[in-house]
């Protein structure tokens, strides 16, 4: 009698996950992936589907379609929504749909979101940028500033409406920032009649002393002068202390404060791991810092659960920035540690983490690269960050769209994805506002045990758990 095959359960289909599973592609093994999108998200580019230049498909392509001929792979929409360590068991819930999951090997790469450091009431007013859901409420705010501003006859109004904030100076906040000044300054310039988009004040926010810290002090000084060059104005050293739907407040180091009044906001500062990773620790030997990522160990194991890893946003170890890269290659290492074991040719070396650098676009050919030693600014830079987001991006399909929509974009100073609506507008708060009874089903009801709330008892239903 066969001996079933060991199930390797990958839980996120960011990068980690995603490069994971592919990893695992020849492995005698078989892959459950259980996310709660369908999607792949290229986060990194999120803020080109706020901005209009991209759709999200192009940085969203399926994950059925990805892995679509890995024949080792089983894809799951559901959210894990508990972890049993001693039984090997997980929880996960979608559309009123009850799920548990047993594994031999489980990989969380479930990511982090975005964080307002104790302040969550602040999201309300300022949506982060973690989720085509934040990128597309985003996109209907910005140009819904515009669109309001064009139907007010008052100036103070009119100026609070044509500000927009993004707090945080990091790679997101810079990029965000500098879209939006070309946005208003060139591809909307001429389309309004009762106001000038130019005249649109667009602020860069950050309680540090400069711009993109990691990238040392000469490339943040070019970035935070490109910056100004276009007429983004970097307010540093302040920390937001308040958020409302007029404005925001700051306070600086020196005690003083100062109001900012605006109509549009972003929030990109920050993030937090998911909360699997304390929902891990809680029955481990491991701790989780203050940004919610479990401490693993050097082969990105759960202390004292060698079958557990915790990989790429959602691990702390030897200090690794949450980017990309890191997801990619602890992802990667992981499946070729768990691959090794199954094949009884074990893999001993701890995780290495290899740097190839940092990258950050400011304006339509500006952008700041650094590598190691090597510092590009310019042209240059832009075209190597080019180069290389449309290389990872997944996908033959989405990178030719990609680049077409890039070529319009940059070329032509339009932006063929400004379609907005009321819904992307207000559904996250919609959402928020039903409360914790509210359980989407299939059929948008309240109760998921129900089909139809207007039809009768004939049409209610019992969901029971399945086991996979």
């Amino acid at each position: 009698m066969n001996q079933p095959r060991p199930r390797v359960v990958i839980v996120g289909s960011g990068f980690g996950g995603l490069f994971a599973a592919k990893a695992l592609a020849d492995a005698d093994v078989d892959i459950v992936m259980v996310a709660k999108t369908t999607h792949h998200l290229f986060q990194p580019l999120l803020y080109q589907v706020a901005t209009g230049i991209l759709s999200p498909g192009e940085i969203a392509p399926a994950t059925r379609e990805i892995l679509a001929d890995q024949k080792n792979v089983r894809v799951l929409m559901s959210e894990v929504t508990a972890v049993d360590l001693p039984t090997r068991k997980l929880r996960a819930e979608a559309l009123g749909n009850v799920t548990y999951i047993k594994y031999d090997y489980l990989i969380v790469a479930a990511g982090a979101g975005q964080s307002y450091f104790g302040n969550d009431q602040f999201a309300v007013f300022a949506p982060g940028m973690k989720s085509i859901d934040d990128a597309l409420e985003l996109r209907a705010r910005i140009f819904g500033s515009l669109e309001v501003a064009e139907l007010t006859e008052d100036a103070e109004e009119r100026k609070r409406l044509l500000t927009y904030v993004v707090v945080g100076a990091g790679p997101t906040g810079v990029e965000m920032a500098g879209q939006i000044r070309e946005l208003t300054s060139k591809t909307v310039a001429k389309d309004y009649r009762n106001i000038d988009p130019r005249e649109a004040r667009v602020l860069l926010l950050d309680g540090a002393d400069r711009v993109l810290p990691p990238f040392g002090e000469r490339l943040s000084a070019k970035a935070k002068a490109q910056l100004e060059k276009i007429g983004v104005e970097v307010k540093l050293g302040g920390m937001v202390t308040d958020v409302d739907a007029n404005g925001l407040e700051l306070k600086y180091k020196d005690g003083s404060t100062e109001r900012i009044e605006a109509g549009c906001k972003v929030w990109a500062a920050g993030v937090q791991a998911s909360p699997l990773g304390r929902m891990i620790a809680d029955q481990s030997e491991a701790q989780v810092d203050r940004a919610g990522r479990l401490e693993v160990e050097p082969d990105c194991s759960v202390p004292g659960h060698p079958e557990v890893f915790v990989v790429g946003d959602m691990m702390s170890l030897d200090k690794l920035p949450g980017v990309a890269q890191v997801a990619i290659q602890s992802g990667q290492y992981v499946a070729r540690k768990i691959a090794g074991e199954v094949s009884g040719k074990p893999v001993t070396t701890p995780f290495k983490y290899f740097d190839k650098g940092s990258m950050a676009v400011i304006s339509k050919f500006g952008a700041v690269v650094k590598m190691g030693k090597l510092e590009l600014t310019g042209f240059v830079a832009w075209v190597a960050w080019l180069v290389l987001h449309l290389l990872y991006i997944v996908g033959f399909k989405a990178q030719v769209s990609t680049l077409l929509h890039w070529i319009i974009a940059f070329l032509t100073d339009s932006r063929a994805e400004r379609t907005t609506t009321r819904q992307q507008m207000v559904g996250r708060l919609a959402i928020q506002q039903l409360g914790d009874n509210f359980k989407p089903t299939i059929t948008a009801s309240l109760d998921p045990t129900q089909v139809d709330q207007r039809v009768g008892e004939k049409n209610r239903r019992e969901v029971r758990p399945q086991e996979l």
